[in-house]
């Protein structure tokens, strides 16, 4: 592969990758024809939304609407699909998918874009395992499109036709990191940040004085559990704390951990799934929670989206999932990078 910084349409470059891009073209399709099999309905959301998301580490460009008597109004490119989807299951559709554009601010690497393609999809009375079920399906029918019997990212492999570990937060904080995860949780599930603190440095990792709980337990994640995931198979890691799931609803046998789950493949986070919170009020709460936590990180806060917040009223029961599409095209293709599965990448920054 050439030069790392060569421009999309450098000729040799393109000639180099045309390949991988042509292989991106026919997996779409070949995922797209499992979900209409299966009586989804694709869809496509509009990516101007009057809030991006409510999470307190994503971030949003934005951008503004003159009306025709000259009005301004803020609107922001979405993060996700996801309010727009919800409000398809509240008008009545049971099953949908789509291939989003999305778009992510302070994200660039070789595993991050600001613009990319988020896979997201959705089944109304259903629980989410048959979401995380959809997830496994497709790794196997990548490694047919690609006639690869292995996914691949790195130096690491996975074999998409092994079955998956499952693997509760608490079982990898525990196996990994030697850490009692649900400690550091209330009764009712809310966060207690000295005990995570001291069972962090007990363990070993860097925690300063500004350190949230959500901080400490994202750098547990990030440096002690997620290198070892998805190694030689998937790994489906569940049961998420319910302050790290705004938008799952809660477990019913546990109420400190909420029905969250994402996979892992060669190390790689591929995608981030819910058993859907249909509750307004708690989720409107939750939201609160994730715009005071960005206000003070990050010193600003994002609208809520009220129609969203309605909507979800007469939502019925679903489960969801967001999977990065091109991620995935990595994985079949052992591309190191994500601007080399992306037929135009954004700029890098100069």
């Amino acid at each position: 592969m050439r030069e790392p910084l060569a421009r999309f349409w450098d000729a040799a470059f393109h000639a180099d990758r045309r390949g991988l891009l042509l292989l991106r073209g026919r997996l779409r399709k070949a995922i797209a024809q499992y979900f209409e099999e299966r009586g989804f309905v694709e869809t496509e959301c509009g990516q101007l939304q009057v809030s991006p998301g409510n999470e307190a580490h994503l971030h949003a460009f934005r951008t503004e609407r003159i009306g025709t008597d000259g009005a301004r109004e803020m609107l922001y490119l979405h993060t996700s699909p996801e309010f727009a989807a919800k409000k398809l299951l509240a008008a009545g559709e049971t099953r949908i998918f789509d291939f989003a554009r999305v778009f992510r601010n302070r994200e660039q690497g070789p595993l991050h874009a600001p613009e990319f393609t988020m896979l997201e999809w959705y089944r109304a009375h259903e629980p989410y395992g048959a979401v995380i079920d959809d997830c496994l399906a497709l790794l196997r029918l990548t490694a047919r499109v690609s006639g690869e019997a292995l996914l691949r990212h790195r130096g690491g492999n996975c074999d998409p036709f092994a079955e998956a570990e499952r693997l509760t937060l608490a079982e990898g904080f525990a196996r990994f990191a030697g850490i009692d995860l649900l400690a550091s949780l209330t009764a009712q599930g809310e966060p207690q940040r000295e005990t995570l603190a001291e069972a962090a440095r007990a363990a070993g990792l860097r925690v300063t004085p500004d350190d949230g709980w959500s901080d400490i337990f994202s750098r547990v994640l990030v440096e002690r559990i997620e290198p070892h995931l998805g190694l030689g198979r998937a790994c489906v890691l569940y049961e998420y704390p319910r302050c790290e799931a705004a938008l799952a609803k809660p477990c019913a046998h546990d109420p400190r951990v909420a029905e969250r789950f994402e996979l892992y493949v060669c190390g790689v986070e591929l995608a981030n799934g819910f058993g859907e919170l249909t509750d307004p009020v708690e989720q409107r709460r939750r939201f609160i929670l994730e715009m005071d936590e960005k206000a003070r990180v990050y010193g600003e806060r994002y609208p809520l989206d009220e129609d969203f917040l309605a909507a979800l009223a007469q939502m019925p029961p679903a489960s969801g999932v967001a999977l990065g599409f091109d991620r995935l095209v990595m994985l079949a293709t052992g591309a190191p990078r994500i601007d080399l599965v992306q037929w135009t990448a954004v700029p890098r920054p100069r």
